[in-house]
């Protein structure tokens, strides 16, 4: 038995037993604007998104953790792009990944650690844009978080870094398997950065979608951004036509005036619906915490959303009690498993359209509760 056989025994063993059926998608329905993005969608059934795969159970960003998310039931697989040296799209968190490879423990590359400032941020590390693809395919996937995830290093070393290419070969793969249709939800990370840099990531990122058919309003895609500007690049000047998502937080888009607080305004969602077709917030801006770290009452966010025809992904939904609400944690332990169904029913409740967890398997089991 080979490693991938191992793996595949592993992956079924922790999936759910009634993975989710795909009937009419909720990314397939709706009416276009003059520009193309979906107005309206099939709020019936939550999208469940695996967080960067299954990164609750594997190192994230592998082909083990993508095949993991959707043999648990996912409906869509998440990677995060960053670029080689040769221009090449590969999936990390990340573009310095000293915490997700084994790049540190391998003298080769000792030379190549350096400080650059991202995004105005001083980083010290390792970066896929000092590689080539040929190199960076020599190095292993680690655990990212391995004080949190402990059993996860068990499968430190055993996978490489993925291309974006083999992420949809593997999407395509699978909704042949699994008879149902697996989508996927790319990021482009840093793009301002990569731009600056001379390795644009929206060039290579349209067209391995048109390579493989996915450029289209219909399509199992979310292209997902920080960055506002980006996404108003690949609706213009690529001519993107899958739907796009704007993700947002705290603070400000990189190099951009406005605040992601004046973007998810009722002004600045009907402005966002001219090239967008969703938003993925932080969680805590659809519920925020209270000041004793409980759940406090729904913010308007997704009132406000679908008014203007955009549906709303928050993310991210982790298992562990050191990520959830204080009122949802079992026990001291942060590292053990809390209370994440209902936090997930809260937000189901909420109107959520979908959202992005670490864990497909109790995202499907929420969402067949929220159901029932």
């Amino acid at each position: 038995m080979d490693r991938r056989d191992l793996f595949l025994a592993g992956a079924l063993g922790a999936a759910v037993a009634t993975p989710a059926l795909i009937g009419v998608p909720a990314w397939a329905s709706g009416e276009d604007r003059d520009n193309g993005p979906m107005r309206d969608h099939d709020r019936g059934r939550p999208l469940v998104v695996g967080h960067r795969g299954a990164s609750g159970y594997r190192p994230e960003h592998t082909l083990a953790s993508y095949e993991l998310a959707a043999r648990m039931g996912a409906d869509f697989i998440e990677p995060d792009l960053v670029s080689t040296r040769d221009g090449v799209l590969v999936a990390r968190h990340e573009n310095e990944i000293s915490g997700t490879t084994d790049v540190a423990a391998r003298p080769e590359f000792a030379s190549r650690r350096v400080a650059k400032t991202i995004d105005g941020v001083t980083v010290t590390g390792w970066f896929t844009e000092d590689f080539t693809l040929a190199e960076l395919k020599t190095l292993r996937a680690v655990e990212r978080l391995p004080a949190v995830r402990q059993r996860s290093t068990v499968y430190n070393g055993l996978f490489e870094v993925p291309t974006f290419t083999e992420v949809l070969q593997l999407r395509e793969r699978l909704s042949k398997e699994l008879r149902r249709e697996i989508g996927v939800y790319p990021e482009t990370k840093h793009p301002t950065y990569f731009q600056n840099v001379g390795l644009p990531l929206e060039r290579p990122l349209v067209a391995a979608l048109r390579r493989e058919g996915l450029d289209r309003r219909d399509a199992p895609v979310f292209v997902q951004s920080f960055e506002a500007a980006n996404l108003r690049e690949l609706r213009s000047a690529h001519r993107v036509k899958a739907p796009l998502v704007f993700l947002a937080g705290a603070g400000n888009p990189f190099n951009d005036p406005r605040s992601y607080a004046e973007y998810l305004s009722p002004a600045g969602l009907s402005g966002l619906a001219d090239v967008v077709n969703g938003i993925g917030p932080d969680k805590g801006l659809v519920i925020p915490r209270a000041a004793d770290g409980s759940l406090a009452a729904p913010t308007s966010l997704i009132a406000d959303a679908h008014r203007e025809g955009l549906q709303v992904h928050p993310y991210t939904f982790r298992a562990e009690n050191q990520f959830l609400p204080v009122n949802l944690r079992n026990g001291a332990v942060p590292t053990e498993y809390g209370r994440i169904l209902d936090e997930l029913a809260a937000y189901l409740a909420a109107g959520v359209d979908g959202f992005f967890t670490d864990n497909p398997d109790l995202g499907v089991l929420a969402r067949a509760l929220h159901r029932s």
